[in-house]
């Protein structure tokens, strides 16, 4: 048991050091090769290279070298096509075009205005399905729903809660998160979001609504809050026209259209979703000429989708690379094989074991406030666990992708929850305390909703 015993230390220190908010990227990679060299001295099986350099020393180096390879080729490519399309739609106004469009129903909500605010849970999630970056999102909402829903009568916290918690659920195709979990379930992301995110998502979205109407309107009558909102000068983005909406909503008709599951073409077509960004960033390029009727400017606008590929591979890419490196760091020492040894003693069964790795990525994207992280670190695990228990990866891997977008609309350290108590100007543990009740609740619902 020393292994999992050193594991267990490592975990430790590293939720401490994020704590007090320590590069997470460096953390996570030199506490897993950390692990590693220690597993290499105490003799315990290493991870299996594709070519060793020839000297156990610089394979821990060649190990690094393999999982950039590897992500690069696969995963890492396709989350940056993502981050590239979102900046590149951000940056054209097609997000606010979309934004505009999607809240015109709440008008009919202004008689009842805590209605209202729960109803923008629902249509934020949408948006969130296609802009997948939850600061992005909280910041378009924050620039159009937040003076509407102030406006009628509700708080600033009230208004700002529902806002970031409509990224409480990384789902979609665009999802960085939901890019691994296919990755590591070995499932195609269009049949993994129908058939096994939205069936969860919808009563998880049911559960969050309903409890978000009672807090936010016990608090409301609670508290007195006398803050002024700031005006925001960070969200200079160009007007588009309506049919701008479109566009960021084309990869996911693209993904549906030409998928295994809606096969609409008499020639069988299979799009992936590096493939369906690279072809709605053209499309999107069309739109702007069109629109603009200047080429120079629109070939120089493309700058922004390989600045936007950049940005993520220096935060997203290079954070699944550490994470891998952490997880095989933890395998190493016999992390898994030692945890699933004490569920079964224990009795906990492959129920149990789910519910511990689901609380584990939830309080460790509380801690990182980043739900990518938590999920980075621990999902590698689960191919290993599920086999040991004779239960199907996905089934495993929908909580802790839930979980661990969840997790993170509580942490106070959260890009998210910090940029939109900015300019609602609240605190962001007050948004925390008003995000925990619904969000611990809706954690409960994840964990009893494969039992019901």
């Amino acid at each position: 048991m020393i292994g999992p015993i050193i594991a267990i230390v490592f975990i430790i220190i590293v939720a401490t050091l994020l704590l007090k908010k320590f590069y997470p990227h460096a953390v996570l990679l030199i506490a897993g090769l950390a692990m590693l060299i220690i597993s290499m001295f105490l003799d315990f099986k290493m991870p299996v290279l594709l070519k060793s350099a020839g000297w156990s020393g610089f394979d821990l180096f060649r190990l690094i070298k393999e999982s950039f390879g590897k992500t690069n080729a696969g995963v890492g490519l396709m989350i940056m096509a993502i981050g590239g399309f979102v900046a590149y739609i951000d940056k054209i106004g097609a997000s606010d075009a979309l934004v505009r469009i999607a809240m015109k129903p709440l008008s009919l909500l202004k008689k009842h205005p805590y209605i209202a605010t729960t109803a923008v849970l629902p249509i934020g999630q949408l948006l969130f399905v296609c802009i997948p970056s939850a600061a992005g999102l909280g910041l378009l909402l924050m620039a159009s729903i937040f003076p509407i829903l102030i406006n009628l009568g509700v708080s600033r916290l009230s208004a700002v809660s529902v806002i970031t918690a409509c990224t409480a659920f990384g789902i979609g195709p665009a999802s960085a998160i939901t890019a691994s979990a296919v990755g590591i379930a070995g499932v195609d992301s269009i049949t993994y979001f129908i058939k096994d995110q939205l069936p969860a998502v919808v009563p998880l979205s049911i559960v969050l609504m309903v409890t978000y109407y009672f807090v936010n309107r016990y608090y409301d009558k609670k508290e007195i809050t006398g803050i002024a909102v700031k005006e925001d000068t960070k969200l200079e983005r160009e007007k588009a026209p309506s049919y701008y909406a479109i566009i960021p909503v084309l990869p996911l008709l693209l993904l549906i259209v030409f998928s295994e599951i809606f096969q609409l073409t008499p020639i069988p077509i299979a799009l992936d979703t590096t493939t369906a960004m690279f072809i709605s960033l053209f499309i999107a390029l069309i739109f702007e000429f069109v629109r603009k009727r200047n080429l120079k400017v629109v070939l120089e606008s493309l700058s922004i989708f390989w600045n936007g590929m950049g940005n993520i591979f220096k935060t997203v890419v290079t954070l699944i690379i550490a994470a891998d490196i952490f997880a095989k760091g933890l395998i190493s020492l016999g992390f898994i094989d030692g945890l699933i040894s004490s569920s079964q003693g224990i009795g906990l069964g492959a129920i149990g074991i789910s519910i511990v790795m689901v609380v584990m990525i939830f309080l460790a994207s509380m801690l990182m406030g980043s739900g990518n992280a938590a999920f980075f670190a621990f999902a590698p695990l689960v191919p290993k666990i599920a086999v040991k228990f004779g239960i199907k990866t996905t089934s495993m891997i929908l909580p802790m992708n839930l979980s661990a977008s969840m997790g993170r609309v509580v942490s106070p350290v959260a890009g998210v929850i910090i940029a939109t108590s900015e300019i609602a100007g609240v605190s962001p543990l007050s948004i925390v305390k008003r995000n925990i009740i619904p969000l611990v609740v809706a954690l409960v619902f994840l964990l009893i909703y494969p039992m019901i």
